[in-house]
Order: structure tokens, then sequence, then C-alpha cells
């Protein structure tokens, strides 16, 4: 890894901020880097409040999406709210379908089948709403470039609401209404939305319209963290107003699916970190090993008992993700040696029979060996699919766009998205990707980067300190947890491998002056001899609390030394 030590702010803007929110230096500067420099941003930024939402109504189309759903109720149409398979989707679709359902009867949801109908609105979906007599869909986490799809349900006499947070293409879909915060011509003032989260706003825009407020729809905020979680949204403005009180409730009164998903934890309280290797992996694991119908089922059963069972189900489908990913890693990594891909400046792997569900968790398990942007393909139908994942700072989005003359479709954002091609034009993709990542990637970029927010002295870390960086959560994108760099410490002789397999680090440092603090470093067992006999070494680290059989103690998290 490189280290990248922050730009230090104005040291007159650093005082001024210690003076009017009486904190120390670091902390000033933590909130400086992340874009706080006065009172009232940092009363915003440590007291998150519902009232800060933007009004719903600013989304372009909202007043066409709530007319058309009221004018459904009025006429007892029935309404399909239709999402896609992974954790956005799937509880987006709980979210909307569940608030609609305490309104109108005539409710019902479709997942489509990762396998057989791929990513997005289906044609075998709106066929389903043809048969069934439904004559509006609510598409939710996709639909933004759905526009053959909108077109067919069209001549069906079926209408498309879309609520997305994709980038959209040239030409948007002919739908009643498209709820986008990244249309062009969408002023509404927060555009990091993941697609749960436009859903809110939709759910939002109806509460309002029926004289609700904000506090009648606190329940479903627990879907939205979750959704915000998974989705790898920049935790700021609304993302995070709404991943803090989701948070709350999950921590408080979750629904009883994600309470029957947690409930082995033994914490006092769930962190978005939680959310993110805990929860969100096994909704997804629904989705990606059976069916995401199986997450939506579990979102929305109020039935303890029965949500327990659903969660046992789930719970065996993510232990079968993890073996499948293991082993699709293992291959992935064998073909990328033996065919001497690492000096290329793109890993763009393909073999017919890899689960087409764990292919985007195993382009991010390449990144972590190979760090390059990343395609996993497999075989689907006649076609072959894949999952892109990329680097920091690296849009492979715009990669793609490069070279969608070989693709039959693709769609994502800036570091994830999912494409199809036919056979033939496996290999010609691969070189155009290969050419488009080398022809704009900066050299930098194909080495890891680990960004120092502060270099301090183990004795700066206070309690005051502590406290102060549990209220910098939730983190996520734009709001990392903070990280430190001190030099000159040494271990007291505590150091061992630790974990069943000894890849893990467990040290004990200090420098000269300080009281010192326990520390793991997670895959660091390798560097072990850099610590032996009080040699000092410099190292990169989180500051955070340990929770162990009821005890809370300081902790920090060594993300690498040298």
């Amino acid at each position: 890894m490189r280290w990248t030590l922050k730009t230090k702010p104005d040291s007159q803007k650093i005082k001024h901020l210690q003076d009017v929110l009486n904190v120390d230096a670091i902390v000033a500067t933590l909130l400086l880097q992340r874009g706080i420099e006065t009172y009232e941003q940092a009363k915003q930024f440590f007291r998150p409040s519902l009232d800060d939402l933007h009004d719903p109504y600013l989304m372009k189309d909202m007043d066409k999406a709530v007319e058309r759903i009221e004018s459904a109720i009025a006429n007892q149409e029935n309404i399909l709210v239709f999402g896609d398979y992974d954790v956005d989707g799937t509880t987006a679709v709980a979210l909307v379908s569940s608030y609609l359902k305490t309104i109108y009867p005539n409710i019902a949801t479709y997942i489509p089948d990762r396998y057989d109908e791929g990513y997005g609105i289906s044609y075998k979906g709106i066929d389903f709403a043809d048969d069934n007599g439904f004559s509006l869909i609510i598409a939710l986490d996709c639909g933004i470039k759905s526009i053959g799809h909108v077109a067919y349900a069209k001549e069906k006499n079926i209408d498309f609401i879309i609520c997305d947070h994709h980038r959209p293409g040239e030409t948007l879909p002919d739908a009643v209404a498209v709820l986008d915060p990244k249309r062009d011509d969408c002023s509404y003032p927060y555009d990091e939305l993941c697609g749960c989260g436009v859903g809110f706003k939709l759910i939002q825009a109806l509460g309002k319209n029926r004289k609700q407020t904000i506090d009648d729809l606190a329940s479903y905020l627990d879907l939205v963290a979750t959704a915000i979680a998974a989705d790898i949204v920049p935790m700021t403005g609304e993302n995070r107003i709404l991943a803090h009180f989701g948070l709350q409730v999950i921590n408080t009164f979750p629904r009883p699916g994600i309470q029957a998903l947690t409930q082995q934890i033994k914490k006092n309280a769930l962190t978005i970190t939680d959310v993110v290797f805990i929860i969100a992996p096994r909704i997804n694991a629904a989705g990606r090993i059976k069916h995401g119908n199986h997450a939506v089922e579990l979102l929305t059963e109020f039935d303890f008992d029965q949500a327990q069972q659903f969660a046992s189900e789930i719970e065996q489908y993510n232990a079968d993700r993890k073996d499948l990913d293991q082993q699709i890693t293992k291959e992935a990594l064998k073909q990328i040696e033996e065919n001497g891909e690492q000096k290329r400046f793109s890993t763009v792997v393909f073999k017919e029979d890899w689960h087409k569900g764990v292919i985007g968790i195993v382009a991010s398990r390449l990144i972590e060996n190979h760090y390059r942007p990343t395609i996993v393909f497999t075989k689907s139908g006649d076609k072959y699919a894949a999952s892109a994942r990329s680097v920091h700072g690296f849009d492979v989005y715009n990669a793609l766009e490069a070279c969608s003359e070989h693709l039959e479709q693709f769609g994502g954002h800036m570091y994830a998205a999912g494409m199809t091609l036919k056979p033939e034009n496996y290999q010609k993709f691969k070189d155009a990707f290969e050419k488009a990542v080398k022809d704009t990637i900066l050299p930098e970029m194909l080495t890891e980067e680990l960004q120092v927010d502060a270099e301090i002295e183990l004795d700066e870390i206070t309690p005051k300190l502590t406290r102060l960086l549990k209220q910098f959560e939730p983190f996520g994108p734009q709001n990392r947890t903070p990280v430190f760099m001190t030099s000159n410490v040494f271990d007291t002789g505590y150091a061992k491998k630790i974990g069943g397999d000894e890849t893990h680090l467990k040290l004990f440092v200090k420098q000269k002056h300080s009281d010192g603090f326990p520390a793991v470093g997670f895959g660091l067992a390798d560097k072990i001899d850099l610590t032996k006999n009080k040699k000092p070494f410099e190292t990169v680290y989180c500051v955070e609390e340990n929770e162990w059989n009821g005890n809370v103690s300081v902790q920090l998290r060594i993300k690498d030394l040298r």
C-alpha cells in the first residue's frame, strides 16, 4: 500500500473551529477534511435531524408519480411493485409495498429471477403483470435505461413509474414518471440516494399528500439504512440522516426479519459496519443462490416465528454463497496466474460454469489480490454475463462506455457495473477494455492507497477523542472512519499471530511517553518480524472500541505498518 497523508487544513480555520466547538485540533482537522467549517454545519453533522430531509416534491416528476398512484387507488387498479434482486432492490420493494399495503390492498411484488430474467425490468415481468391484471408497475432500483420494456408495457396498457438512482442514458423511458436524482433536468438538492432512498422519497411524498409526518414513516428507515450500507453510496447529506435514524430503528425496534437476522449477534448496538458485513450479505444471498423473493418475504413478514424460519433458510443460502465465492476466487486466481495476466492494466476472466450469483463478490476478491479494474464473466443462456468492480478513483462505467460497441447491454456506476455480450465478442471486448483502462488510468491508481487523515501521538488518544470519534458515525464513502498515523511506536513483546489460520497480528503498542494500547492487524501476520525486539516502526490505524464479554475497551485496528 502507498500511504498518503491528507493535506492539513488551513491553521486559522482549525483554530476557529476549535474555539467555536470547544474541541481539540485533531477533531477540528477531521471536520474540515469533511467540508465542515461552521458551527451550524458541525451541528447538522453531529446532530442529524429528520427535519433536514429535503421536500420530496423537489424531485422531478414526483407530483406525477403521486398523482398516478392516487388515481390507481381511487380506481381500484392493481399495482405491481417491481425491484432488482440485490439488497437495494429488495429493501426498496419491501419498503414501498409494505407502505402501500397500509393504505390499499391491491398490491403485489415482483423480483426478477437473476438467472432466467437477468438484471432490471424484464419482459417476463411485464407479461406477468399483463396476465394478472396489473395496470401500474412501480420499478425500484432499475428501469432508467429500460426504454424498450416501458414501450412494450405501454402497448399492453400498463403504466410505469420508475424510481432509480443509476445514471440515465441520452433518452429516458416513456414512463408516467421517472424519479432519478441523477437526471440532468432534475434539480433535487441531493443526487447520491440509493434506489431504496428514492423509494423512501416516494412514500414520503405520498405520506405528505395524506397529511402524514416524517415520524409516521420512521419505522421504514431500517430498510433504508440497510440499502445505504450495502450499496456503498456516499455517507453524506440525506444518506447520513437516513442511515443515522435507520440504525436507531435497527437497534431499538427493528422489523421481525432484521431482528431474526441479527439475534445471534451479542452486541449492545449494531454499527453500519455490522449492517455491511452481517445483514446485507444475507439479504443478498437470497437473490444470489435462490431467489430475491425470499428476501422480500423476510423483510415484510410481521410474525417473528415465521421470520425466524425465513432467516434460517437465508442463513443456509449465505453459507452456500461463501463456499461458492471461495471456490470461484481460487479458480479465477489460477486462471490469472496461468495466463500471465498479472502485468495487464485490467483483469478480465471467464469460465462458463461459474455461478452468476457470486461473480460480483469474486471481482471484489480479485481486486484484493490484483489491484486492477476487474470483470468476471460467466455463461448465461446463450450470452456471457459479467460483474465489474473498480479500484479507488477509476470510473469503470466510463471505461465500459468506451467499449459499448461490443456489449449487448450494460449499466451501473463508477465502482460497480453489470453487462452482457455475445460469446463471439468476448475477446474483442476484453482487448478494448484493457485499452480503455490503459489509456485513462493514472499509474498511482494501480497501487492501493491508504489515506491518512492526521499524524498524531498515542497520548493524544484520550477518552474524549474516542467519544467524539464515535459521533462521526455512521461511516461510509466521503465520511470514512478516521485513519491516523503514528511514528516511533514499539511492541512491548506481546506480538503474536492469531486466528484459525494465523493470518492476523495481535500487538500491544507504546511510545516511550505513552501508556499504550492493544492493537490488532487483520491479515498482517506476515509483518510480525518488523515488531520484534522492541524495534520502532510506524503504523497506520483506526481507533475503535472492542466489546468482549460485556467489557468495552479502546484498541487500535492496524491497517499497515512499516
